[in-house]
């Protein structure tokens, strides 16, 4: 897939609850396009639709309307089984709470998404412990998560992310537990993954961390408010291997005939 094409295509997406007098709406005729490469930050008041759109990204949550084109395929209104396999190699999600598992070590948490891509047990542990080796954990691979401080819990939560090499990372509030300097951390971690050219889409209360964001979204009642880009699609990160193509293609250009 090429840099700038559109992996997330949200049209007229709307999700109810209740019926007649008691009907209200999460997200109401809702339209978002994303682009690879794009980190978007979502922000707005609570119960203005963040979270239950991230989860209808995620495909934890099903619209009650509208369509959703996920790398060119419509997966509103395909089956569970379906959405989990697409979900499970195409999505990485981290939370505000870390959502570990308290009685499995670091390197079995982070295995987790490889269990449900079928690997072997062997080479879940060999992947899960070269992505704790990026973010400086190795050494704590056997520990309990309770054991581990909270920036290091939610560094965990974000190597779990990644292990399964998703193209799409979701992120809801992923510093909204933890203190000014693993914050920092955390989102300098987030800023890495991102400039490899993945796509992140993430929630946040905190106005500062708009800095790393290529794109920010105001949501207000269950729709865009305010919709800003600050880094031109053209100018998106570029995936690791599209980066080495053009290097190699430059490369042949200009040898000597």
């Amino acid at each position: 897939m090429s840099s700038n094409t559109t992996v997330i295509e949200l049209k007229g997406i709307t999700k109810r609850y209740g019926y007649g007098d008691t009907e209200s709406f999460a997200l109401k005729d809702f339209d978002l396009t994303v682009k690879r490469g794009e980190f978007i930050m979502i922000m707005g008041p609570s119960g203005c639709g963040k979270t239950t759109l991230l989860n209808t990204i995620g495909l934890l949550d099903r619209a009650t309307e509208g369509s959703y084109i996920l790398n060119g395929e419509d997966v509103a209104g395909i089956s569970s089984s379906r959405q989990s396999k697409l979900r499970a190699k195409k999505i990485g999600f981290i939370f505000q709470d870390f959502n570990l598992i308290s009685d499995l070590p670091v390197i079995d948490n982070v295995a987790l998404p490889l269990v449900y891509a079928g690997y072997s047990k062997t080479a879940q542990l060999k992947q899960a412990s070269s992505t704790l080796s990026r973010f400086h954990l190795q050494e704590r691979e056997y520990y309990m998560p309770h054991q581990l401080s909270g920036g290091q819990q939610q560094r965990v939560a974000i190597a779990r992310a990644i292990v399964s090499d998703p193209e799409i990372i979701l992120a809801d509030e992923p510093t909204g537990n933890l203190d000014s300097r693993s914050s920092h951390v955390v989102m300098e971690e987030l800023k890495a993954i991102h400039e490899e050219g993945n796509t992140i889409i993430m929630v946040t209360h905190n106005p500062s961390l708009t800095t790393y964001a290529t794109r920010v979204i105001n949501m207000l009642d269950g729709q865009i408010d305010t919709d800003v880009k600050t880094v031109s699609d053209q100018n998106l990160p570029k995936p690791v291997e599209e980066r080495t193509t053009v290097r190699r293609t430059r490369k042949k250009s200009g040898r000597k005939k």
